[in-house]
């Protein structure tokens, strides 16, 4: 108690100082330190828990409260601000609230709140709340809306695109993905008469022409609020779209941790052939899904016409693909056919319009000795029953010969860079439950640094020898598909029941969320189903601040170069959903490997309590352990040693920085003061009253689909492994 009267005294001698009361005299007030770090207090609904996750995965430092536990801190004055030499701190930044009371009536933790968010300047945002006066809205029964919002387009409002949304073109589309399932639920309603509330995101009722709030800010009492009337989770569309607005608004513009929209495409196989689906035998002559001598290999691979037109399609759309080449396609295509192969002349001749990576020259599998005499296969073992290996010598050949010819043509290569054929070498489930033990000393032998691995099997960021791995999202378009017949001819096998004529393999994994109903009309599906579908899931990822690339091969850009419709997808309904100062961000491999290194140091570090981060009026100052990078998002005119911080990205400015053993400092541009809301004094304290009784449907995860691109298993991470093999 002492200390609460101490800081509200504190804070009317700031406010008088601020607005000039005539008649006294006083020494001009200290500035309090505010701490960067955010206070997510959570109901175990998913927004709070989608608001956690944006911020986790910027690397923006939080402390959350779980109000469902019994151990948890009490919030009170203590719990909030406290000093540090002399000087009033504010340990959070800002404040995250289920809804805009939470608390049992007459709540002291809620009036704690209130005072500190008064004290200090502190913005709150109710995660999920419903339309009524105590948040600036009208009802919104009888002159709003209240109901699903599935399917809607919102649109931010010219006061959101000049605030804290001003990275987007404007439209905010709300996911429609199933008929029989409620994924949206919202309050639509105006500002309530006299009510300071500025709406940042509209929407139209659906069926009707009444227009209200879903996103707006409301000051009042010397405090600001985001009031946020629309349930969502993590995944849903709606909300990645709007989480780099709610994390700005929310912190001014000045966070720990950076957002940005990254998509990269590993193009692999090129020069070599891959080979077809059998429409006819379900499986792959030729491959390991068919027994030996079944069905006649009829490969697919890339034409002069295909080059041609990645070239064109690239260039038009200011995108680059990852080409990742097996050198022997090449050389044996020659010695066929008395030295002639138009696709390599095509290729080397435009070798500088792609970034290339080395495949192995072979594409070996560089695991262990495959036994395909069985399907599926297994590891062959010698006379003592002990697993053969591929050799450290047989690895280093494929990775150097596929070098030297890179070379040789004068291919851009970072020779660093690696992916193995089918990322073998790596541990695969079931067959091989460890790693080559000949890959490691391998990979030191060659300096590769950055191994592709499969994030459907391998996802997390590991060491591997000298290398580290960066993993790769597999698309559901399949390697041995040339024709979009067969892509819908083996995703029917994959997806249907037995009794369907499909595989089963639906039916023997029940938490599989892809399994079709029916089978898809094998002239329509692809485009009506396929498409849309591994558009979604591709864009979720762009949408998430993820920069691992996504693989595809060779095969997928010759015949009826059925990737094309999939990358077009994420790329124009991007573009029609951002501004043009927030760009795709398209990295090479060995850049992103780099970029989930530094966020796993910087995590580590954050969890262990090693970063301690501050503002006191326009100056920012970060201290972490020596080596470890700091992650940092600023408004544009912020300066580091008088010049500007970082890089421009989505109206502000980020940065990784290695600021050695000293503290990284920064200066503020004047506009990033926080907004300071003079007290009415007269104002009743708005800490008791019930929590709201907000209405919380079942918000829908979309869980990513099974993915057949794991050689030989094809899992998405929430699935056990299943056999398809549709990876070469």
């Amino acid at each position: 108690m002492k200390r609460t009267i101490g800081t509200t005294a504190l804070a009317a001698s700031l406010l008088t100082a601020s607005i000039g009361l005539p008649g006294i005299a006083h020494a001009a007030p200290m500035e309090a330190r505010i701490d960067l770090r955010v206070l997510v207090v959570s109901d175990g609904g998913p927004a709070t828990d989608a608001i956690a996750a944006e911020l986790r995965t910027a690397g923006t430092p939080y402390t959350e409260v779980d109000l469902q536990a019994a151990d948890r801190p009490t919030i009170d004055a203590d719990f909030l601000a406290d000093t540090v030499d002399g000087r009033p701190r504010a340990r959070f930044q800002a404040v995250v609230l289920p809804n805009d009371n939470p608390f049992p009536s007459e709540s002291d933790e809620m009036a704690a709140l209130v005072d500190y968010e008064r004290t200090y300047a502190i913005p709150q945002v109710d995660a999920y709340t419903y339309a009524r006066p105590e948040v600036g809205l009208n009802y919104a029964a009888g002159s709003g809306y209240a109901g699903s919002v599935d399917g809607v387009q919102a649109e931010v409002t010219a006061a959101g695109k000049a605030g804290p949304f001003g990275y987007l073109d404007g439209a905010v589309p709300f996911e429609d993905n199933s008929p029989t399932v409620g994924e949206s639920y919202a309050y639509l309603s105006t500002p309530a008469p006299d009510a300071d509330f500025t709406p940042y995101v509209e929407a139209t009722a659906p069926g009707g022409s009444t227009k209200g709030s879903l996103v707006g800010e409301y000051k009042h009492d010397g405090r600001r609020e985001l009031v946020v009337t629309f349930v969502y989770n993590q995944y849903q569309q709606q909300f990645r779209l709007l989480a780099r607005g709610i994390v700005e608004w929310m912190t001014g513009g000045v966070h720990l941790g950076a957002s940005r929209n990254y998509f990269a495409v590993h193009v692999d196989d090129v020069l070599a052939a891959d080979d077809r689906w059998d429409t006819v035998l379900k499986c792959t002559p030729g491959d390991v899904d068919c027994p030996e001598g079944e069905g006649t290999p009829d490969p697919i691979r890339m034409v002069p016409d295909d080059v041609d037109h990645a070239t064109a399609w690239q260039r038009d759309r200011d995108f680059t693909l990852d080409f990742a080449y097996n050198a022997a396609g090449s050389v044996d295509t020659r010695e066929e056919n008395d030295g002639a192969d138009p696709l390599t002349d095509s290729l080397v001749a435009a070798r500088d319009e792609f970034r290339w990576i080395n495949h192995t020259y072979t594409h070996a599998f560089l695991g262990c000795v495959q036994d395909t005499t069985v399907v599926p296969w297994k590891c062959a073992t010698d006379a003592d029953g002990e697993t053969e290996w591929m050799s450290r010598n047989g690895i280093v050949d494929e990775i150097a010969t596929n070098r030297v010819w890179g070379e040789t043509n004068q291919l851009p290569l970072e020779n660093d860079e690696l992916v193995t054929g089918e990322h073998s070498g790596l541990w695969v489930l079931p067959q091989q439950p460890e790693d080559n033990p000949n890959l490691g000393p391998a990979l030191a032998d060659t300096g590769i640094e950055w191994l592709a691995s499969d994030h459907s099997r391998d996802p997390a960021q590991r060491q591997v020898g000298s290398a580290t791995t960066v993993s790769r999202y597999p698309m559901n378009v399949f390697y041995n598909a040339g024709r979009e017949v067969e892509q819908v001819d083996e995703y029917n096998w994959i997806y249907t029941s037995r009794a369907q004529g499909g595989s089963g393999i639906c039916e023997d994994n029940p938490d599989t969320t892809t399994c079709l109903p029916a089978p898809l009309d094998t002239t329509t599906g692809y485009d009506d189903y396929i498409v849309p579908l591994e558009t979604r899931i591709a864009l979720s990822h762009v949408l998430g601040n993820d920069p691992r690339p996504h693989f595809i091969h060779q095969s997928n850009l010759a015949e009826d170069r059925i990737a094309y419709p999939v990358l077009d997808g994420v790329l124009a309904d991007y573009a029609g959903l951002f501004a043009d100062d927030t760009p795709v961000v398209n990295l090479r491999m060995k850049d992103i490997g780099v970029e989930l290194r530094r966020r796993d140091q910087w995590q580590s570090a954050v969890a262990a309590g090693d970063v301690e981060a501050h503002r006191i009026g326009d100056t920012v100052t970060v201290r972490a352990p020596e080596g470890t990078p700091i992650t940092t998002t600023v408004p544009e005119g912020t300066l580091q040693d008088g010049t500007p911080h970082g890089d421009a990205y989505a109206g502000a400015r980020s940065a990784w920085t290695d600021a050695g053993s000293d503290a990284l400092t920064l200066t503020l541009p004047s506009a990033a003061e926080p907004e300071t809301v003079p007290a009415d004094p007269d104002a009743p304290e708005e800490a008791t009253g019930t929590s709201p009784d907000t209405r919380v449907p079942e918000a829908v995860a979309e869980p990513e689909p099974i993915g057949p691109a794991a050689d030989p298993v094809s899992v998405g991470a929430e699935v056990g492994a299943v056999p398809s093999g549709r990876e070469r």
